[in-house]
């Protein structure tokens, strides 16, 4: 079926040689032992993904994302395993990838173009919408080497996607682009969404994958870490984040997962239960603009330097709408351990949020941020729902206060 994308016991390895003359020996056949040493960069890759599916690919740099995708799109080679993509395949990689820098704007269009199966009578019927969409002006005719970085981007992305593709896949390459431009890619990738077309997006950007993708797949070290919905993966890859930065100043920090939520820390400081609070009573859905308090209770279990004490409001899909933390506040908590339970509460005096569903993630850190010192970071903690009022009615994820006026009004006489 078009857009279908299949992976089975996919692996990629590079050959290593300690020096150049070590290549030389080995290429002549004179040493009976190779000379190199075999670095697999992705190993036993399996995952399908449905036609119409829109996947986001995650992961820390050198973990293997961008070999994923160029052995997907067959500008390299697998060492093993297989894969299968059905249809026509619509890819903007590296920046530049398969533009030739003495050649016009115009005559790259058509090398890709011919590089994407496109005849040239269907490029030169799409040229008009090439240009229009990347807004070069010119610049089209002149040699791509005098392209600024973001002129290349908005070329490739034109090319790329002029003609509707099954699969699209992007990599960071849409990061360098100006704001005006990113915004017009992702409306037209929204579009082809819309439309059935399968999408891999790889990004380090939560809100882009988020907002684009149904599911996101983890890559860590040449393998699958996870696949699961973005919300969960992103709150995973943090954890890791953190987990690495804990055994480099050698914690014994812990991840562990339970009905879809994410815990993680050393455990010196501990968060015991947390709740919404209206009038002083429990409350998990009332309506937009409700003055509510979030109470946080914590004990300390070992000496700490500081302790910061943080909440995070996320919509349904896990996008972040509203965090803020005790240093950032100019709240210092205590940090001597015993048995003592602590209590502090975030007073909201209005809670300006759209209707919808939200979560709360709470964490317990050193200094402003949980990438240091994680001692317990708790997604999902809270979950809680958001009416709309009757009496105010507003579209989004926020609540804003609004007075309109009439300014001016003048009348139009004839002359």
């Amino acid at each position: 079926m078009k857009g279908a994308i299949s992976v089975s016991s996919l692996g990629k390895c590079f050959k290593h040689y300690p020096a150049p003359h070590h290549r030389l020996i080995e290429w002549l056949g004179l040493s009976r032992h190779a000379q190199h040493q075999t670095r697999w960069v992705l190993r036993d890759l399996n995952f399908r993904i449905r036609p119409g599916e829109s996947v986001g690919i995650i992961g820390r740099n050198g973990a293997g994302k961008s070999t994923l995708l160029k052995v997907l799109t067959g500008t390299t080679k697998a060492n093993e395993g297989q894969v299968e993509l059905e249809g026509r395949v619509a890819a903007l990689l590296e920046l530049g990838m398969g533009f030739h820098p003495d050649f016009s704007g115009r005559q790259n269009v058509f090398m890709a173009g011919y590089m994407l199966g496109l005849q040239r009578d269907e490029i030169i019927r799409l040229m008009p919408e090439i240009e229009a969409f990347a807004e070069i002006g010119e610049a089209i005719d002149h040699p791509v080497r005098t392209y600024s970085s973001g002129m290349q981007v908005r070329l490739a992305f034109s090319v790329a996607t002029a003609a509707q593709p099954d699969i699209l896949i992007v990599d960071e390459a849409l990061s360098v682009g100006d704001a005006y431009f990113q915004h017009k890619c992702f409306k037209r990738i929204r579009r082809f969404r819309e439309q059935g077309v399968t999408l891999l997006f790889v990004s380090h950007d939560p809100l882009a994958i988020k907002s684009l993708c149904d599911r996101a797949i983890l890559i860590e070290k040449g393998g699958i870490a996870m696949d699961a919905s973005p919300d969960e993966i992103f709150d995973y890859y943090n954890a890791l984040i953190a987990l690495d930065e804990a055994r480099a100043d050698e914690h014994g920090e812990h991840i562990a997962q339970q009905g879809g939520q994410t815990r993680s820390g050393t455990g010196e400081a501990k968060l015991l239960d947390g709740q919404i609070l209206i009038n002083g009573q429990p409350a998990t859905i009332f309506t937009a603009g409700t003055p509510i308090t979030l109470e946080v209770d914590f004990r300390i279990d070992a000496p700490l330097e500081e302790l910061t004490l943080g909440m995070m409001i996320r919509d349904r899909l896990g996008n972040d709408i509203f965090g803020t933390n005790t240093f950032h506040l100019g709240l210092p908590l205590p940090v001597e351990p015993g048995p003592t339970r602590h209590r502090l509460a975030f007073r909201l005096p209005a809670c300006n949020l759209g209707p919808g569903s939200y979560s709360v993630t709470l964490a317990l850190h050193s200094a402003h941020t949980h990438i240091g010192d994680n001692y317990d970071w708790w997604d999902q903690a809270i979950t809680f729902q958001v009416a709309e009022r009757s009496d105010y009615h507003f579209a989004g994820v926020a609540m804003l206060e609004v007075h309109p006026e009439l300014l001016t009004t003048e009348t139009r006489t004839s002359a």
